[in-house]
Parts: C-alpha cells; structure tokens; sequence
C-alpha cells in the first residue's frame, strides 16, 4: 500500500530480498549428484522487508525504504510488499539493469541452513532515500542488513542518524556479514547513535573477535551502543545495557528452517518496543517470535501475528536469569 500517512511506526531500511528455498534435504550433494528435496519456493527475505511483513501483523503502520532491480525477482518483492496491509511501500527504488538482492537457501536436516547470495541493487541504497517527513518523535528507525550496503559506510550515513536522534527517534541496527573483510572499522562510527544493536553471537565474534558473548556485549556497550541484544541460538538471548543484565532461554519449538529466525525476533523487540515495554518484554516478545518463525521454510510465513502472540505466551514462559 502507499497512500498512507507519513507518520510511521517504524521505518524499515536496508536489505530487500527474494528467496529460493528448499525443503530439508537428506544430506548435501557430491559434484554431479541429484538430491530430492519435497518443495522449493521463492519467498520474501531481506532484514527490512522481513521486519516490515512482520511488523504489519501487529497493526503498526510501516515505512519501507529500499532498492530493488527491474526483472521479475524485484516484481516479486514490489508485489509481495504492496499487498501487506499498513506497510508504505513508496520509497522502492527501481535500479535499472539489475536484478534484487537474491539467496539461495539449502536446508539440510539437522543442521543450520546455507546461503549462496548476492547484494545485486541492494548495494545501491543510501539513507538519504528517507523521505524527511517520516523522521517523527518516537518512531522507530530499524536499519536491517548493514555491512552488506557498502554505500551505507560513508559520511552521510552519520549525519542522518544525527538528525534521526535529535529528532527523538529510536535507532535499532542489525547486520549481515557480506564478504570475508574486516568489518569493525565500518561499524564503531554507527554505535554511539544506535540504541539497540542486535547480531547473534557468530555475527559479534567476526566483527569483534571475542568468543564469549558477554565479552562481545560489553565491548559494544564500550563502544557507544544504547544496549546490545545478542542471540545465541538454542542458548538464548544475551541483554546487555548499563542498567540491566539479563540472559533469556529459548522457546521450544518444532524446528523446519531458521531462515528469518533473527529478523522475526527484530520484529518482536520492535513491537514492544513501540509498545514501551521492559527491556525483558522485549526480548520475550523477540523470542517468542522468533521461535514462531522456524516452523516453516520461509523467513515470514508461520511468524505470529499480535493474536497469536498473545495467546502464545497466556500458556509458555521462559527462564530470564539476571546476570550481576
């Protein structure tokens, strides 16, 4: 949809994807063999548009901002998200003679799935793209998929989140590690201006070469973030700010794919964030979201919506354990 009005929610900025996925395979293919798989389709994936999706379930309006090609991938994405109720879909960029950002997805059982990609327009898109009129006292400014937007590491990426947070809004930065480089030096700049910064615990170690996640959480912490959120799989959910500590468990689930599994747990945080809730709120919320998420082959398909949230956690909790 696009004729809604300019005061969002959330503004969704950064990577827009579209996914071939397969249903689990029995074990991965020698050079030159066939495996059978039950099902392959082409699903929405990308950080930002992912969040989006997930966010229009829990009646927040959303602006999403980002870049994709001219072939019939991009028409896939363009379409999937104009039909999502509530998300403002107007500042999709066309790039001309390029195709979008695109993964391959290979789930095997047991073991955590692998990704063959490319950037493709997504290595086009700037901040600047953001109209000025959706920077709005309380919204919340989600930059889904950095380090893999190298148009994002410059100069001007600061100045607006400057003038995003002398205009009251809440930055939340998440990250995808494109290339084998070093990425610390990209980053450091964003964190004094990032109130949550959210990579799981392989993500922490590459940038910041520490092992044990609470290390990783201190060390960005130092470094000028509001508060880090690490995720660590099956052990759960680090919080870490000056004011509060904590370790969340997982929810149990049925377990299909984990692509998505990070995003939906973006999604849940930012909606109780919106909603001003505890930092713990927030976490569960993410958890819980993100435990939705892994039921299917998708990165959005069987993620809760608000009801079925709320419903889900009337009758599950979860262990939170306070750290000193």
């Amino acid at each position: 949809m696009t004729n809604l009005p300019r005061k969002h929610d959330c503004l969704c900025l950064g990577i827009l994807f579209a996914d071939v996925v397969c249903q689990p395979i029995s074990h991965l293919p020698v050079p030159g063999e066939l495996v059978q798989t039950d099902r392959i389709e082409l699903s929405l994936g990308g950080c930002a548009s992912n969040v989006a999706t997930n966010l229009a379930r829990f009646d927040m309006s959303v602006g999403l901002c980002g870049c994709i090609g001219d072939d019939p991938f991009s028409d896939f994405i363009e379409r999937t998200m104009r039909s999502q109720p509530g998300v403002d879909t107007s500042r999709l960029t066309r790039i001309a003679n390029s195709g979008p950002g695109t993964s391959m997805i290979i789930n095997v059982q047991g073991e955590d799935r692998r990704f063959v990609s490319t950037t493709g327009a997504n290595g086009q898109f700037r901040l600047t793209d953001v109209p000025d009129e959706w920077f709005s006292p309380g919204t919340i400014f989600y930059i889904g998929g950095f380090l893999m937007m190298p148009k994002l590491e410059s100069p001007e990426t600061l100045e607006v989140l400057q003038r995003t947070k002398s205009r009251g809004c809440r930055i939340m930065l998440d990250v995808v590690l494109y290339g084998d480089r070093p990425y610390w030096d990209a980053l450091q700049p964003l964190l004094p201006y990032t109130d949550v910064f959210a990579p799981n615990d392989h993500e922490a170690e590459r940038i910041c070469g520490l092992t044990n996640p609470l290390d990783q959480a201190k060390f960005f912490l130092d470094a000028g973030a509001g508060a880090t959120v690490i995720t660590c799989g099956e052990k759960g959910t680090l919080y870490y700010s000056a004011q509060e500590k904590f370790r969340l468990d997982v929810f149990p689930t049925e377990f299909v794919g984990g692509t998505g599994a990070g995003d939906a747990f973006s999604s849940g945080f930012i909606a109780a964030m919106y909603r001003n809730l505890s930092p713990v709120n927030c976490v569960t919320w993410g958890s819980a979201l993100g435990a939705s998420c892994v039921r299917h082959i998708s990165a959005t398909q069987s993620v809760f919506s608000l009801t079925e949230l709320q419903e889900f956690l009337a009758g599950n909790n979860v262990r939170c354990e306070e750290i000193a």
